[in-house]
């Protein structure tokens, strides 16, 4: 079993039947969109608003990162807030509309259509979040214990309904006058919203708790994580009083400081906490996890340089696309692929043996997946992301087809993976 984690955390408090449907579903999204990004290939050397662009990001952003992130949540937030999930049914209801959403929306995309597909979509998408928030506010408020880490996933979930709820509008925009511009003014606010609020906030309350726990630290540092939970949101409220209310390019660099000020920190707790652990031995898994902490600089130095190329001259369409390129397919799915290999053999070895234990010998939960297939899958991941984050910026569409393939066959690895340790059986010995 997992360092930290008893039967009476992830085992009793959720089903496996809330969980594991999301972590299909995500799995196969980043599949579809490794296969999409191999065939539009000549979209990334064109505006960041292309067809086909837009649908990949959306495919990425919410069939991958957040599916995920729902579905892993609905399993370790009972275990922050040391009680239970207070509705299957609402989870059940949040990955349903999720489910039929998404693919009305990237479909809307690709055919660049805003008509009712994208507006059904953009509804269904927004409804999910509402039961999720709902069920995750309602089981922490029934818990007895205060967690830091509760009230970051707890606010990351409000950003993401503020960002799913702009969504909504800027969908609805293009039919109809709601917003006082087009709907492209309004997508640096509504893609911000989702980054910092959503997966940065989230990222980093439930990844201070994970990394304490699979490397059995010693490190503890709840004053510390306030300041990264301040500062955070400060970065972003200030973002968005100067995009609505401001609008001069280079104040764009104040919201910069409190978010490195946070990542630097985040960066010390995750050094403090990998220098006082207990477990000397890291496996590839957490590695991964934590080389994506390193990854989260990526996004914010390109970042800088689009605001710097704001201020004194124009945006330059490639450096956008590759900052979105390294927050979607660098930094959150190198979070994706350590912790869904933490986590999903666990909940695949309570589902099998969880009425065995005791009776007999059964296997360690890592023994669910291949070690090997992760190794590969590891390997063609870096490479294909330098190599796509080179072709873009040398504007080489034959290097982003080479990325493209290597990022295929990575998806191919990781969901073979993954359906390799879903079907686990147990030997006919045991």
């Amino acid at each position: 079993m997992f360092p930290g984690i008893t039967n009476n955390g992830l085992a009793k408090n959720t089903s496996y039947k809330v969980v594991l449907p999301f972590y299909v579903y995500a799995g196969l999204s980043f599949l579809v969109a490794t296969i999409f990004l191999l065939f539009s290939s000549s979209a990334f050397l064109q505006h960041y608003f292309h067809p086909r662009t837009l649908a990949i990001t959306h495919l990425m952003a919410l069939g991958w990162g957040t599916m995920m992130i729902l579905g892993a949540s609905h399993q370790l937030v009972p275990v922050l807030i040391e009680g239970k999930l207070y509705s299957n049914v609402l989870a059940h209801l949040s990955f349903g509309f999720s489910g039929i959403g998404i693919p009305l929306l990237v479909y809307s995309f690709c055919e660049f259509d805003f008509g009712w597909p994208a507006q059904s979509g953009a509804i269904l998408i927004n409804l999910s979040v509402l039961f999720y928030l709902i069920n995750m506010g309602i089981s922490m408020s029934k818990s007895k214990v205060e967690s830091v880490h509760a009230i970051f996933v707890f606010t990351a979930t409000l950003w993401l309904f503020i960002t799913t709820l702009v969504g909504l509008f800027l969908i609805y925009n293009f039919t109809y006058t709601i917003l006082s511009q087009d709907s492209l003014s309004y997508l640096p606010l509504h893609a911000h919203l989702g980054i910092i609020g959503w997966f940065l906030l989230l990222v980093i309350g439930v990844g201070s708790r994970l990394i304490l726990l699979f490397l059995i630290s010693k490190y503890n540092n709840t004053k510390l994580l306030w300041w990264i939970y301040s500062l955070i949101n400060i970065a972003l409220i200030s973002f968005i009083i100067i995009f609505l209310y401001i609008k001069i390019n280079w104040l764009y660099l104040i919201p910069l400081i409190p978010l490195a000020a946070s990542l630097v920190m985040f960066g010390y707790y995750c050094y403090q906490s990998y220098r006082n652990r207990i477990r000397k031995k890291v496996d590839e898994q957490v590695r991964l996890s934590l080389l994506s902490v390193l990854m989260m600089a990526l996004p914010l130095m390109f970042l800088l340089i689009i605001i710097l190329f704001l201020i004194f001259s124009k945006s330059n369409y490639h450096l956008i696309i590759t900052y979105g390129f390294a927050i979607f397919f660098g930094w959150i799915t190198a979070i994706i692929f350590g912790m869904t290999f933490k986590t999903l053999p666990f909940i695949v070895w309570n589902k099998v043996y969880h009425h065995k234990a005791g009776l007999g010998k059964t296997p360690n939960p890592k023994e669910l997946f291949s070690g090997k297939m992760f190794y590969w899958m590891s390997i063609s991941y870096l490479a294909g992301f330098v190599l796509f984050v080179t072709g873009v910026l040398v504007s080489k569409e034959f290097i982003i087809q080479i990325a493209g393939i290597l990022l295929l066959i990575t998806a191919v690895l990781y969901n073979s993976n993954l359906w390799k340790t879903l079907m686990h059986k147990p030997a006919t010995h045991e």
